[in-house]
């Protein structure tokens, strides 16, 4: 199913709209810390970016992406390869403690026609829960989020903090 907006606060809808940053990569002006883009960073490793994502497919998605820009997971070095699996290992296991899904959808969008609305590579992490369409998901076209984004990236970072103190395998950076 395709959702043309989502219910969540207003002061979303000129971007759901199509108004966008002027910057020629907003996940390079997120890494960056473009005051231009707003960002929902989580945390950050020497070679990857951990963000909430914006317009969320439901509460807890997030995305990991390489912070050199690239536009294919082919482009990926063996080093961020391995380095973003750890990571997708890492925040299922936030997710589940945080969200209690009963499944994920984990993946890339790769090229305009896979829906890829941003041309730097990102992959999703989604929970899924059961029975998660709601009357206004059905006959309205718009998604309901329980959760902003704000909140959830604070979630986040709260859980990757107790990580930190405890495991040093990966080090990452608030």
């Amino acid at each position: 199913m395709h959702f043309d907006s989502y219910v969540f606060p207003t002061e979303k809808k000129d971007y759901a709209y199509g108004k966008r940053p002027d910057v020629e990569c907003i996940l390079c002006a997120v890494v960056d810390n473009d005051p231009k883009v707003a960002s929902l960073k989580i945390a950050e490793t020497g070679l990857i970016f951990i963000s909430v994502n914006l317009y969320p497919y439901n509460s807890g998605h997030i995305l990991l992406f390489p912070k050199r820009h690239i536009i294919d997971i082919r482009e990926m070095t063996e080093q961020e390869e391995m380095e973003i699996l750890k990571l997708t290992k890492t925040f299922m296991g936030f997710q589940d403690e945080l969200y209690r899904p009963m499944g994920y959808n984990i993946g890339w969008n790769i090229g305009k026609s896979s829906g890829a609305s941003i041309p730097h590579i990102h992959q999703h992490i989604i929970p899924r829960f059961p029975n998660e369409l709601g009357v206004i998901d059905l006959i309205g076209g718009a998604k309901v989020i329980i959760e902003y984004p704000a909140d959830t990236r604070e979630r986040f970072r709260e859980k990757t903090r107790e990580y930190i103190k405890t495991n040093q395998e990966i080090m990452i950076f608030l």
